[in-house]
């Protein structure tokens, strides 16, 4: 008796498996958000147990940053010729294991080594899940699938991040990498059981990735989130003073603003997926300007509690708007090695996190007052909006495809 599959039936399995598929890559990003943010909810836990003082914490934290900076282009490059699933895994294996060295981690320099190692495989596994969502749905609907692998991320501020914070606080610092590295294991398994294998591209090879670094629009859409990343950056490290001595928040509530601030990054990615599959430069020209004007209401809108708690969702929203967008223009404007450029986006992230905090902590050294980063946010959206006319103009005049 021969048993057939009616095309419905068959259209809605390739959907809950596309569906099923996508959530594993997520979880991946679900367990790195939460390694990479809740180290600085847990900073004065982590120096009493280290005896360690508050600049030696913070390295801990930039540490990891130069992790992801370093990892992205190496992983993605040498992983060239892996299939992409065989990538995936093996980035987030080593993620768990590095987190789970780190709640072993007996002394301070120990610690910054791992936290270090931590880093390393986090831009290269966001690029290749990137790079395989995208390949599992049609062109049109690149955007959106990327921005639900990129939901891992922003939902780990809303949950996974408060989650491991309470968690540290109430039971012990160093539980946080066991709970990363659980979800690590968990991702491993899920990524095996639900993406689909695809053999390597045949012409893949080191070389071949590489050669998107000759490409001008890589570094220009790398700029891009460089630069009109910074001032999302430099709110988000200075929030939790801006709130204390400017809005007259209490401190007690300082992570229902944080958690405001992520679940802002939640929409914003979801509708910036979806306006990205419209138009990828579209998208970039009209959410750099919307970055400016959230920015500098913010510094306004700060001196009173109820506008400032709006606001914390309204940039959050507002900038995780671009993130599907730059990571979508990277695809293109690197077909042959599109792990790579997209891996690079997150060294670019990185980089502006770092140029965000060094540039807000300098106006506020300089006594400008803890709204100061945001109004310097607002010009580095405008000098990032910049580099995208530049780009789109150069891309009229020679096409990506040449």
């Amino acid at each position: 008796m021969t048993t057939t599959v009616s095309p419905s039936t068959a259209a809605k399995a390739t959907r809950r498996h596309l569906g099923l598929a996508i959530l594993a890559l997520a979880m991946g990003g679900f367990a790195i958000g939460t390694t990479e943010f809740a180290m600085m909810g847990l900073l004065k836990e982590v120096e009493e147990g280290l005896g360690i003082s508050t600049p030696e914490a913070g390295n801990l934290i930039s540490a990891y940053a130069l992790g992801v900076v370093i990892g992205a282009p190496i992983f993605a490059a040498f992983g060239a010729k892996l299939p992409k699933k065989h990538l995936a895994l093996g980035l987030m294996l080593f993620l768990s294991l590095a987190n789970l060295t780190s709640f072993i981690a007996p002394d301070y320099g120990f610690m910054l080594l791992s936290r270090f190692a931590s880093g390393l495989p986090h831009g290269a596994f966001f690029g290749v899940a990137a790079v395989i969502a995208a390949g599992l749905v049609a062109p049109t609907k690149r955007g959106w699938a990327i921005s639900m692998v990129m939901a891992g991320l922003t939902v780990s501020n809303v949950i996974g991040v408060p989650l491991a914070t309470w968690v540290g606080q109430t039971f012990g610092w160093r539980l946080l990498f066991i709970i990363v590295g659980a979800i690590g294991l968990v991702t491993v398994a899920m990524v095996w059981k639900f993406v689909p294998f695809e053999a390597a591209h045949p012409d893949a090879s080191i070389r071949r990735e590489l050669g998107a670094l000759k490409r001008l629009q890589v570094w220009l859409a790398l700029l891009i989130g460089i630069i009109g990343f910074g001032g999302f950056f430099a709110v988000y490290t200075y929030i939790a003073h801006t709130m204390t001595s400017v809005a007259g928040i209490p401190e007690s509530l300082i992570p229902a603003v944080v958690a405001l601030y992520g679940l802002g990054m939640v929409v914003g990615n979801i509708v910036g997926g979806r306006i990205a599959d419209k138009s990828v430069m579209g998208t970039i020209y009209w959410v750099m300007p919307g970055i400016a004007v959230a920015l500098v209401v913010y510094a306004i809108a700060a001196h009173w509690a109820w506008a400032a708690f709006i606001m914390a969702f309204v940039v959050g929203g507002v900038g995780s708007m671009l993130t599907p967008a730059l990571q979508t223009r990277l695809l293109d404007a690197a077909p042959g090695a599109a792990s790579l450029a997209s891996s690079l986006n997150h060294s670019a992230l990185n980089i502006a996190n770092a140029l965000g905090a060094f540039l807000g902590g300098t106006v506020i050294a300089w006594g400008w007052g803890y709204v100061a980063p945001a109004l310097v946010g607002a010009v580095l959206a405008i000098l990032g909006l910049g580099v995208a006319l530049l780009s789109g103009l150069l891309e009229r005049k020679r096409p990506l495809a040449g």
